[in-house]
């Protein structure tokens, strides 16, 4: 069996977990802190990845984890039912808080119907009843609304001139008005859901934050699954609250798959957009190759997917018994990290994985997740990136960075991994050259 033992450098680094504590794992600093590349993933998850697909890690708060960096075990681990997804109830995570945070954040009334934290069959009754409204068929039916919402924001972008902050512009508030629109939350509401779910996705946000933010978020959706009882519309909200479910969802069901797909219908690909301008702006052979031939598209959006991987810090799972993985015996109750940007770089399964190649031939990458979990709308996120960059590139000529790309603010402090703004410049066909 390979070695377990922690490295005498790491173990200086412990502090005590306390009631603002934050819910993500205390990982090592090295771990989360990228290089000069800002789309590389960080230099250590890099060595140990080098030394062994599954490594041990002393946390912070002196407990130890494994992180999984190794393409092959990760798909093991994602679709092992030894695994937990549920990290709060089955891994330590809680075990230094103080009894009422840890209630709190236990209260199954509160947790009920976050399927993307519960394992099956609790998960895969959630999952059957949305899985519907994210079909291959459904994405392509919303398809032209979705090219109408990214034109008019092109053209909005356009009125005002020849730059922009293609965040606040354009990559937050497409993927926003997409998911407002198919769950039927009003669209007005936009930035109150989308400060409240950034302070959530942060790493630093303490454990009573995150409870305070949970209630707002609850309570908005709340009123509106109140409405959609009285006044339903053509949306899936609408249809979950008068389906003939058996047993018929409950309120706090309903507020809690609501609030879970309103945040990642647009974090991530908000995200993704962004992020992806960027990565081209950075490679302008690769740009120049997709301009020169935009049948890549399809091609160029898994590769970006696998390039960028903004999961940063990576899918947790929770062990319900003694695993043995790649040598190494996890014991049972430990927390298993898999580190999606280091797996989707495994020189086992792609060559040269660190250079971004949109003619790559297309191959499975972990940007969506593995098994029971992996992604309910990839393919809503697929289609709004393929529409997003198309439209964008074609017209915004000369699209470049406005600021030096050492000064493009990254997520580094967010769950899900991207800038926080990218202010872009592009020419203005109006005037003579």
């Amino acid at each position: 069996m390979a070695s377990s033992r922690m490295p005498t450098a790491e173990k200086s680094a412990l502090s005590p977990m306390r009631d603002d504590a934050v819910l993500q794992l205390p990982l090592p600093p090295q771990l989360l802190q990228r290089g000069r590349c800002p789309f590389d993933p960080p230099e250590a998850l890099d060595r140990m990845r080098a030394q062994s697909a599954v490594s041990p890690v002393m946390l912070r708060n002196g407990r130890t984890a494994w992180v999984v960096t190794g393409f092959d075990q990760a798909r093991a681990v994602l679709s092992d039912p030894r695994f937990s997804a549920d990290r709060l109830r089955h891994g330590s995570l809680l075990s230094d808080v103080s009894d009422e945070l840890r209630k709190q954040l236990l209260d199954e009334r509160l947790r009920a119907g976050s399927f993307i934290s519960m394992d099956p069959p609790e998960h895969s009754r959630y999952r059957k009843l949305v899985t519907g409204a994210f079909t291959v068929r459904r994405m392509r039916q919303l398809t032209p609304r979705i090219a109408e919402i990214v034109t008019e924001h092109i053209d909005a972008m356009l009125a005002t001139g020849t730059s922009a902050d293609l965040v606040s512009a354009f990559a937050l508030p497409v993927p926003s008005l997409v998911i407002c629109e198919l769950l039927g939350v009003p669209y007005t509401a936009r930035r109150e859901f989308q400060h409240r779910s950034a302070m959530i996705l942060r790493l630093d946000t303490p454990i009573e934050d995150f409870l305070r933010l949970r209630q707002q978020l609850r309570q908005f959706m709340q009123h509106l699954v109140a409405h959609k009882r009285s006044e339903p519309g053509d949306d899936l909200l609408s249809e979950l609250v008068h389906s003939d479910a058996e047993p018929a969802l409950t309120d706090d069901e309903l507020v809690s798959i609501a609030n879970l797909l309103l945040i990642a219908g647009h974090e991530t690909t908000a995200n993704m957009l962004a992020l992806g301008i960027f990565a081209l702006l950075e490679h302008p052979d690769q740009l120049h190759t997709l301009r020169a031939d935009p049948s890549l598209i399809n091609g160029a959006v898994e590769e970006l997917l696998r390039y960028l991987s903004i999961v940063h810090i990576g899918l947790t799972r929770v062990a319900l018994e003694p695993v043995t993985i790649s040598g190494h015996e996890i014991p049972a109750g430990a927390t298993v990290l898999i580190s999606v940007p280091e797996t989707n770089r495994d020189p086992q399964h792609w060559s040269n994985p660190g250079c971004l190649d949109l003619t790559r031939p297309r191959r499975p990458h972990l940007a969506f997740g593995h098994g029971v979990h992996q992604c309910l709308g990839q393919q809503l996120a697929r289609v709004e990136m393929t529409v997003g960059f198309t439209q964008l590139l074609q017209r915004l000529p000369g699209l470049r960075l406005a600021i030096p790309s050492q000064d493009v603010p990254l997520r580094s402090d967010m769950l899900i991994f991207g800038v926080h703004a990218l202010p872009v410049r592009w020419d203005d066909l109006r005037l003579p050259r």
